[in-house]
């Protein structure tokens, strides 16, 4: 088990993950379609998005938090 104090990275990790992985999917469906080695594709893609997309997921969420914490009412 991962200690707790190591949970937002790992949500991090997850959420990159999942959302660079369908992102890419649809991105890489409508720049080339349901062609054979299409499988193949989609992971050459997802996996450098998922480089740049954890890093940066693990930047913008504090601003994020601020951002939301400012649009919501107590």
């Amino acid at each position: 088990m991962i200690p707790a104090r190591y949970s937002h990275i790992l949500f991090g990790f997850i959420l990159s993950g999942l959302m660079s992985f369908i992102v890419s999917g649809i991105a890489t469906l409508r720049a080339f379609g349901a062609i054979d080695g299409f499988g193949g594709l989609w992971i050459s893609a997802w996996m450098p998005g998922w480089l740049v997309a954890f890093p940066t997921v693990l930047l913008v969420a504090p601003l994020t938090r601020r951002i939301v914490a400012r649009l919501v009412r107590d």
